[in-house]
């Protein structure tokens, strides 16, 4: 290859490394800028944001915040959907019409579509693309289209400490209690207990736990170890290495 072809091929690949660092260190700005809290709210305006809570930039829809209401400490992912009321400049009255607890985590792509209440309950985890919502369209006319017929909506009610896998869906009229693990895929209606366990489309219950009889059927692995009080990053990855040497050794 000819030396001054070498040259440019250099400089090419030179460039391609300077413009990847620029846009990377870019975005990592507008990734910051970007993200809303109580102290950096931007366009939007809450019914309340608590503290510590982040909304990662970029966002998804968000319309009818003055009747959307944050606890503290949530994490909500990009791209994550928050509305309420079926479209935007509608007035919902005086109260909340979507209300998340402290500690509540929505993954990236979810969607929270609360065209009448729905509440979150605390340290609740949500799964990417988790899809809840408080309206469903109806197809009573066999006559018209299914996208043109008045939708029914129902509260929705997911109680504290709850996870919901990815993918998962909640419809219109759904209570989960305290506790609940929706696999990831379920759809879900109706009533789920506390400390319950359901998967499929529509949901149904695989284990549930109860003080007498403990989890029913038995849970197929051991529980977790719990990490000690007072131990620091360092002696966890220090424990690690360890055991990785000994699989090595053995």
């Amino acid at each position: 290859m000819p030396k001054n072809q070498n040259t440019f091929s250099s400089l090419t690949a030179l460039r391609r490394r300077v413009a990847g660092r620029v846009a990377h260190a870019g975005w990592r700005w507008m990734q910051q800028a970007g993200a809303i809290t109580a102290q950096t709210p931007g366009r939007l305006r809450f019914d309340a944001i608590g503290d510590g809570t982040r909304l990662a930039f970029p966002q998804g829809t968000v319309f009818g915040e003055r009747w959307i209401r944050l606890g503290a400490h949530c994490i909500i992912a990009e791209q994550v959907t928050l509305t309420a009321g079926m479209m935007p400049d509608l007035d919902l009255g005086a109260e909340p019409v979507l209300v998340l607890g402290n500690g509540v985590v929505l993954g990236r792509g979810s969607h929270v579509i609360a065209d009448t209440r729905i509440t979150i309950g605390d340290d609740t985890f949500c799964g990417p693309g988790v899809y809840i919502t408080s309206t469903n369209h109806s197809y009573d006319d066999p006559n018209e289209p299914v996208g043109r017929q008045w939708p029914r909506n129902a509260p929705v009610e997911i109680g504290p400490g709850c996870w919901l896998g990815t993918g998962a869906v909640i419809l219109p009229g759904a209570r989960l209690g305290r506790n609940v693990v929706v696999a990831a895929g379920s759809v879900v209606r109706g009533e789920v207990p506390d400390h319950a366990v359901v998967a499929g489309a529509p949901a149904r219950i695989v284990r549930r736990w109860e003080p007498a009889t403990g989890w029913q059927p038995p849970l197929r692995t051991p529980a977790p170890v719990p990490i000690p009080d007072g131990m620091t990053p360092e002696q966890l990855r220090g424990l690690a290495h360890l055991a990785e040497a000994e699989a090595g050794g053995a």
